[in-house]
């Protein structure tokens, strides 16, 4: 049985380097979305790889660099780490405390935009790397990285690039992006993703805006348009309406629910955090919740955009308006069938006008936690975290791990430095130090233990 404490050591001795390390590459603003920082964060991942012994590609997609990189380790065993480059927009600037470009270390916390989602996580893993060559001079199983810029957009070419490249790619298991602990600290083991499909909706009335006082009466407003045509897609009961939207929706199976009834209570820490006072179709927590959480799929607005919106008024008339509406999709639904069942549920409805531009997305994608590789992440993370790990079979958000299912037919883990209040996507996001150490000591019992 390996003994850990020269490994723990070495993070705890060398953790300002680190940090150092991931503060350098919080300072390029890789905002997929915005299409900045993008060759750049690809550069300094390939660089922070390359100093490990990681032969590096940087390989092109359709759209952003994919950074590849392999080293060779004492067992045949391959394991795969999945992790972006790529950040949320920092918008908006004036609810930051400090600037988002700039990592800023408050109260055992380092706050900056992709200091949580996903460059802490990155480059904890690096850190976990470093304890090993310095403790054992070369890696327990073979290593691989992938690691894409398109993550916050949809993974947009992600599926094609793992379809062409499974021979590079091929390995015995995944560790994905994220993971870290609950409200009560607990380390998670989260093992399915829901789908998504993203698409903007959006009407032309005009050619021009027009003054309301002129057009209110005699012409089309696109903003009632949209209005109109979103009304028409979910009900006041929370129901899609889309007609056959649930036809294929598969219902969580006994093992799930086995696994959903054994995790803690969320509902009143939600209201707390969030400020919600009541839940969806009068659910009040336990089972109940969390199945509704992450087995029913969604429709959501995202974002509605049209005529003026600044400070004071402005009579007009909008020639222009669009909606981001995103579906969380659950197991056996697909892109295609939404999108198709979308366009005829809006023609049907009279709503031919509306144009749907799909703007990302992929299926729903699970491993099985019956799995050996889950039970030894989960057993690895106990001498870490002081408890065990606890499985969720499934949470709400969306990801391309469908792809690494299909293409590369190896299970996917999670292990990371996340909590709940990282703010991920929101201003001041931010990492909380002892879990970036915690994160890194928990790879490290995962990579000595797989490859041994």
């Amino acid at each position: 049985m390996t003994v850990y404490k020269d490994y723990d050591n070495y993070l705890t001795e060398h953790l300002d380097a680190s940090i150092a390390e991931l503060s350098a590459l919080c300072a390029i603003p890789s905002v997929a979305a915005q299409n900045t920082g993008l060759d750049e964060g690809a550069a300094l991942v390939g660089e922070m790889l390359a100093a490990r012994g990681f032969e590096v590609e940087i390989l092109p997609t359709g759209g952003s660099p994919v950074v590849y990189a392999e080293r060779k380790g004492k067992s045949d065993k391959t394991l795969l780490f999945y992790n972006h480059y790529d950040v949320q927009p920092a918008e908006p600037l004036e609810l930051w405390d400090s600037p988002p470009w700039e990592a800023t270390l408050r109260d055992g916390k380092l706050y900056a935009r992709g200091v949580s989602d996903d460059k802490g996580h990155l480059t904890s893993r690096l850190f976990a790397i470093d304890a090993i060559l310095e403790a054992d001079g070369e890696l327990p199983c073979n290593v691989k990285f992938l690691v894409e810029g398109e993550e916050e957009i949809g993974s947009v070419h992600l599926p094609e690039f793992i379809a062409a490249n499974t021979e590079k790619l091929a390995a015995d298991v995944c560790v994905w992006e994220f993971g870290g602990v609950d409200h009560r600290e607990a380390p998670m083991q989260h093992l399915g993703l829901r789908g998504i499909c993203y698409v903007e909706l959006s009407v032309e009335t005009a050619s021009t805006d027009v003054h309301s006082g002129l057009g209110g009466s005699i012409f089309p407003n696109a903003a009632w348009r949209l209005v109109w045509a979103l009304n028409t897609l979910k009900g006041e009961d929370e129901r899609i309406r889309i007609p056959g939207y649930y036809d294929n929706v598969a219902p969580p199976t006994e093992r799930d629910i086995e696994l959903i009834a054994a995790l803690p209570e969320v509902a009143d820490e939600y209201k707390q955090r969030y400020g919600v006072d009541h839940f969806l179709k009068g659910t009040t927590g336990g089972t109940e919740l969390q199945i509704q959480q992450v087995f029913e799929p969604t429709c959501t607005i995202c974002g509605l955009t049209s005529g003026y919106q600044g400070p004071g008024s402005k009579t007009v008339l909008p020639a222009k308006a669009s909606a981001k509406v995103d579906f969380r999709l659950v197991p056996n639904q697909t892109i295609e069938e939404v999108l198709t069942k979308l366009r005829a549920h809006l023609d049907a409805e009279g709503f031919e006008d509306i144009q749907i531009e799909f703007m990302g997305g992929g299926p729903a994608g699970r491993t099985d936690p019956d799995d050996p590789f889950v039970q030894l992440v989960v057993d690895a993370a106990t001498e870490v975290y002081g408890m065990p790990m606890q499985i969720d079979p499934m949470v709400g958000g969306s990801g391309p791990n469908a792809a690494f299912l299909q293409y590369l037919k190896l299970p996917i883990v999670s292990a990371g430095v996340g909590y709940p209040g990282a703010g991920a996507h929101a201003p001041n996001e931010n990492m909380r130090l002892d879990l970036y150490v915690k994160g890194a000591q928990h790879i490290v019992r995962i990579l000595k233990e797989y490859g041994e």
